[in-house]
């Protein structure tokens, strides 16, 4: 008998019946738990490519001094100018489509800023980007970039697949 009551009518539990009732709660809540993370369903997924509305073309510029460059001949230093002012305008477009990291650092002592420190930062890759235009300006070299991204688009096509999930069958 699993009940036993005593002089008092309190009902009291032997020890066997007790592990017993632990056992089946355990049990059941174990159970419950498992048949919510069935994995016996299988599913197939037919995924659809989805075109973007509209592509933005962005624009960049970037300059550099002709006679800064580190070299004693004239050419040298021009077509150093132009591939500085290209990598500056690669640079530009990467902030635009990246973003610019900024970190910043200060010191204080005595309650008293003592050094302030801000670097920036760029990082990406950028593909697609035509020159729009390279030509000189005083003792400086400009670079005009465009981005259009309807041409990142189409790269990004023949390398990865835009994905949509079209369908959803469970066996």
């Amino acid at each position: 008998m699993p009940l036993k009551f005593t002089s008092n009518g309190v009902a009291t539990m032997n020890k066997i019946t007790k592990k017993q009732l632990v056992n089946a709660i355990f049990i059941g809540s174990f159970s419950l738990v498992l048949s919510g993370c069935s994995t016996i369903y299988d599913k197939s997924v037919q995924w659809e490519m989805v075109k973007p509305e509209s592509f933005p073309v962005l624009h960049a510029i970037g300059q550099a001094p002709i006679s800064l460059q580190k070299s004693s001949h004239k050419t040298q230093r021009m077509l150093m100018a132009i591939n500085a002012s290209k990598l500056a305008a690669y640079a530009e477009l990467a902030e635009q489509v990246y973003g610019q990291q900024i970190n910043g650092k200060v010191a204080m002592s005595n309650l008293l800023i003592s050094n302030q420190k801000l670097t920036a930062s760029v990082q990406g890759i950028i593909r697609g980007a035509k020159v729009v235009k390279s030509y000189p300006v005083g003792d400086s070299y400009t670079t005009e970039l465009s981005l259009d991204f309807k041409d990142v688009y189409d790269i990004y096509l023949s390398s990865k697949r835009s994905k949509k999930i079209k369908d959803v069958q469970y066996y």
